[in-house]
């Protein structure tokens, strides 16, 4: 019987040149700007069953979604060979951005390595408000029932090994006592005084050398954005950023220079 070859599969790869950056969603990785429109427009994978009768749609391919007459005036406006300066850019990115609502102002890195994480105060920055507790018995019978009902965990190396059986639990949600975020302390009493919720704090994803945030609103003054960049790009430090893209919810994106 004759042997039959078979055929590896060859797994595609992306021509597109460049580094690593952010596509606007904290779940994606895009190699350059033309990628990253090419990603926004791409559709996820339709089964053969939902093809068109005349067989143009195959299983595994994707198929370009057309954006809106908005989304292409205003990429018209965004010159894409330009590296802009953060006052020109946050001013054209009130321009371009086409959410009625205002939206939020996004600012997106991509930066030497991944794992690096710090605090920034930023001058004109609403945070959310949190709500801090300290590590006890009554809280640690809580957590194993799955109720999880505070966004910051202060606790001391001593609580670390009653704490470590709830790693699984704590872990996924980024609330793990940590010395690098400063919630792992000798005395956590003084710790939650001075918390601030001032305190901008930012990371890169767990596995990619990217940071997704946001700094601001489109309906802050313009002085007022570029102090809140400002500040955190002084705390991030700009030997640690390759490059950085800003955005709003609604719009293209805007390179913006790192000096």
């Amino acid at each position: 019987m004759p042997k039959v070859k078979k055929e590896k599969s060859k797994t595609a790869k992306s021509s597109g040149k460049g580094e690593k950056f952010a596509d606007m969603s904290a779940t994606a990785v895009v190699i350059d700007e033309a990628s990253l429109e090419k990603g926004l427009q791409e559709k996820p994978k339709v089964s053969p069953s939902s093809a068109s009768p005349e067989g143009e749609l195959r299983k595994g391919k994707r198929i370009p979604q057309v954006r809106g007459k908005k989304y292409q005036d205003a990429r018209k406006l965004v010159d894409k060979t330009k590296t802009y300066s953060p006052k020109e850019a946050f001013e054209l990115l009130k321009k371009v951005s086409y959410d009625k609502s205002g939206g939020a102002v996004e600012v997106h890195f991509n930066v030497i390595e991944k794992g690096l994480a710090g605090e920034a105060r930023l001058p004109y920055f609403e945070s959310k408000a949190q709500k801090v507790v300290i590590f006890d018995e009554n809280l640690a019978e809580e957590i194993k029932t799955g109720k999880i009902n505070f966004d910051v965990l202060f606790a001391t190396a001593a609580d670390m090994p009653k704490i470590l059986p709830l790693a699984k639990i704590l872990g996924p949600k980024g609330l793990m006592p940590n010395p690098k975020t400063g919630t792992l302390v000798p005395d956590p009493k003084k710790a939650m005084e001075n918390f601030s919720k001032s305190v901008f704090r930012y990371k890169t994803e767990k596995d990619f050398p990217l940071i997704h945030t946001k700094i601001g609103k489109l309906s802050q003054p313009t002085e007022e954005v570029v102090a809140n960049f400002e500040a955190l790009i002084k705390a991030i430090n700009p030997k640690n950023i390759k490059k950085i893209f800003v955005k709003s919810t609604m719009s293209p994106s805007i390179r913006i220079s790192i000096s």
